[in-house]
């Protein structure tokens, strides 16, 4: 059976749960409040920040808090004029059936630049007649095309979450867990996630999975936003404008690859699955005969499979909808543990053959004779060796013992 996402089953359900977004709580409250003075006040509120910092999951406890249902679209329902009145017009004009008021979400609308820009204008005009709030999230909403949706939205930024902060919340999920990790790897975790409480979470559960092992992850890039790109690809309208994806995503194919084969299954079911897969498997087969052969003009079709070839794997209404939680890839963390692992040992050999004059190759060569003997603190010391090295010897001796 598949393991439960942490950060879906530890998603906040309260204001009281959510942390390090204080201010813009206020502003969704107030927002929401002030909707029924007809007349007065947006119709929109606009939530932007950097993936992980709690958009939707502020639009979620929201509609939890004020005892609302939630309807929830993404770019995905965003592609035309006739999907966004057979889907959103019904939901902003009709009661909800099971609850008093409701909720209007429409995630990731800077989504909608990708997958299909002809429903900008109509949600615009749908959002002006809409009888119920409507909260908007976005990473990054500067772009002109947007000028509209942010004069006619309340604004709300929400910054990226401190590590301190972070630290406490996978403290706190370690607790419910009844899971232990030494405070050194959370504060590793915590730091390197870069303010994304649900990368943070992703890779707490991914190093405790794998055991307790410490971690040092190198710090995010967040200029760039992987889970926009799952999303057009896993959920969007497969079309030529997939092509041109990776352009814009500075990710090596390789590690897109890493990315689509761990979270295919989080979208596909059993056709569509073989198919994407099977998608998978000819990006291999380009990658071997552009590396053995060096044919570089293959490149060009590894881009095709990866991207428009998996997308169209679809069923042939070819569009899926829903907040998906996306998980960083298991063996992107282990290639890279193995690849620190090596790193400490190279670095400590290199100062080891400076000490003893001997060359680089050979001392790595002698390392597993030698590590014994690195045990001394006072050989620290000669060697001026760093905290991760020290460290890192002591692993390996006990390891090896």
């Amino acid at each position: 059976m598949a393991q439960t996402s942490w950060t879906e089953k530890h998603r906040p359900k309260k204001w009281e749960e959510v942390k390090g977004q204080g201010e813009p709580i206020l502003k969704i409250n107030s927002f929401i409040r002030g909707f029924q003075r007809k007349g007065r006040g947006k119709k929109a509120i606009l939530l932007h920040g950097g993936p992980g910092v709690g958009k939707t999951t502020l639009a979620h406890v929201a509609a939890n808090e004020t005892g609302s249902e939630i309807f929830e679209l993404n770019a995905s329902d965003l592609r035309n004029k006739n999907k966004l009145n057979s889907i959103l017009k019904p939901a902003i004009e009709q009661m909800s059936l099971t609850k008093q008021q409701k909720i209007i979400l429409v995630d990731e609308v800077d989504g909608i630049s990708v997958v299909d820009r002809g429903g900008l204008p109509e949600l615009m005009r749908l959002i002006q007649g809409s009888a119920y709030p409507v909260i908007v999230t976005a990473n990054d909403i500067w772009d002109k095309k947007f000028s509209d949706l942010r004069k006619k939205s309340e604004i709300v930024a929400l910054k990226d979450v401190d590590h301190r902060v972070i630290k406490e919340i996978l403290i706190d999920i370690l607790r419910r867990e009844g899971k232990f990790l030494e405070g050194e790897s959370l504060a590793k975790i915590s730091m390197n996630a870069k303010g994304d409480v649900r990368a943070a979470i992703n890779d707490l559960q991914i190093v405790v999975g794998l055991g307790g092992l410490d971690v040092s992850m190198d710090k995010r890039n967040k200029d760039i936003d992987i889970f926009s790109v799952m999303q057009t690809i896993l959920q969007g309208k497969p079309d030529n404008s997939l092509l041109a994806l990776f352009d814009s995503v500075d990710k090596p194919i390789d590690e897109i690859l890493l990315w689509l084969e761990e979270n295919i299954p989080v979208e596909y079911r059993g056709e569509e699955l073989l198919k994407a897969y099977n998608a998978l498997s000819k990006v291999d087969i380009f990658r071997r005969r552009i590396y053995s052969k060096q044919y570089w003009r293959f490149l060009a079709y590894e881009n095709a499979f990866l991207s428009y070839g998996v997308s169209a794997s679809k069923n042939p209404e070819g569009v899926k909808s829903g907040f998906k939680s996306y998980k960083r890839p298991t063996r992107i963390l282990k290639i890279w543990m193995n690849n620190q692992k090596i790193a400490h040992r190279k670095s400590i050999a290199q100062k080891y053959s400076k000490y003893v004059h001997v060359g680089g190759k050979r001392a790595l060569m002698e390392y597993p004779t030698i590590r014994t003997f690195l045990m001394n603190p006072g050989i620290w010391k000669e060697l001026k060796l760093t905290e991760d090295e020290i460290e890192y010897i002591r692993k390996d001796v006990v390891v090896v013992v």
